[in-house]
């Protein structure tokens, strides 16, 4: 990206021929699927993908796209954990967030007569937007308790402009930004699943990243780096918070994203004539989706749903990804295991090369054990 993430002026919505290119790769009777801050959490932690930027960045069902291609996605929140994290978050806000302020350590949470709530609609996301940065401005410049319910934010994202919808922003007195993620997992004994914690945690980066593009231009505004993350205490409903540091998926998060291939030149790459229109036959999206390079990771997994479709075509090209990140990193220039296995066999490799000389010391190591315990 030619600027920083965290500094200059909000995102511009795309020109033009990128806006239409991107409406031709959906297909033309498909409305663009919203890049929201789990996507943008899970494309940061895996930037060298080119086909999840694309496919994020043209708004593309992806869900949709990999049933298309008979590898449905086998994960997804239920409807039932849906209905449930919506009750919760009402409930917290409820009476204008009475709970939510307590939770926060605001003074005489109990009477929200000095707690401001703006209105926050508008007319598109454009509009909503624009209608939270001059809320936020308004506030910091209040010197007053404000809670802001659902803004949108605008983070742009390898030259497309996504927007951002957290929980609720609240805004202090002394000018200072904090989200506030609310989710539906419980919190035991003061302490909550840490897989969880740490997806919201990197969930909630990306909202305190678009954030800090607004308060770089609001004279004393400033983004805490420490979120308030709501959840269920113990196994009732009732909210109790805990606040998390989110400095660490920051600056993973800012660095990762900048790392992104903007989606014009991904685009611009393609075959002519390339569309994930899922009115398209299968083996036309199957090459579509191939034309793009991916950079599978059993992590994707739990975060894409193409994920399913990747691994399958990983594993019959042999590719170490399969294997995960950390294997991959190790065996160096060896790109797939029959490579490596014939390195471990000498019968090929450079034996100067520190991954293949380590595979054949494993290999001489496990045919002696195997010698030793009478197997050969």
């Amino acid at each position: 990206m030619s600027e920083s993430l965290d500094s200059g002026p909000p995102p511009q919505a795309p020109t033009t021929a990128l806006r239409q290119r991107l409406a031709e790769l959906r297909g033309p009777a498909a409305q663009p699927h919203p890049l929201d801050a789990r996507a943008l959490a899970a494309l940061a932690a895996n930037p060298g993908c080119k086909r999840r930027a694309l496919l994020d960045g043209a708004g593309v069902d992806k869900a949709a796209l990999a049933s298309a291609l008979g590898s449905p996605a086998a994960f997804g929140q239920s409807q039932f954990a849906f209905m449930r994290g919506n009750a919760f978050e009402a409930k917290v806000k409820s009476d204008g967030g009475k709970e939510l302020l307590r939770l926060l350590g605001v003074p005489d949470a109990g009477s929200t007569a000095e707690v401001r709530l703006p209105d926050l609609s508008a007319a598109g996301p454009e509009g909503r937007a624009a209608r939270t940065a001059l809320a936020l401005r308004e506030a910091t410049a209040a010197d007053a308790w404000t809670l802001l319910d659902h803004p949108l934010l605008a983070l742009e994202v390898a030259g497309s402009p996504a927007y951002l919808e957290p929980d609720a922003v609240v805004v202090a007195p002394d000018g200072r930004w904090t989200v506030v993620e609310i989710k539906s997992f419980p919190m035991i004994d003061a302490s909550a699943d840490a897989a969880k914690v740490g997806a919201a945690a990197r969930q909630a980066a990306v909202y305190v990243l678009a954030l800090e593009r607004v308060a770089a231009l609001m004279e004393g505004a400033q983004v805490a780096h420490r979120i308030l993350l709501v959840c269920p205490k113990d196994f009732s409903n009732l909210p109790t918070a805990s606040v998390v540091d989110v400095r660490k998926q920051l600056s993973v998060t800012r660095r990762q994203l900048a790392r992104l291939t903007r989606i014009e030149d991904i685009a611009a790459a393609l075959p002519e004539g390339t569309t994930f229109d899922l009115e398209r036959p299968a083996h036309e999206l199957t090459a579509a989706v191939e034309s793009v390079s991916a950079a599978y990771a059993p992590e994707c997994l739990a975060a894409c749903e193409l994920a399913f479709h990747c691994r399958d075509k990983a594993r019959a090209a042999g590719a170490v990804e399969a294997l995960g990140r950390g294997v991959r990193g190790e065996l160096g220039g060896l790109t797939t295991i029959g490579d490596v296995l014939a390195a471990a066999r000498g019968a090929a490799g450079d034996p100067d090369d520190p991954a293949v000389a380590a595979l054949r010391r494993a290999a001489a190591l496990r045919a002696e054990a195997l010698e030793g315990a009478g197997c050969r």
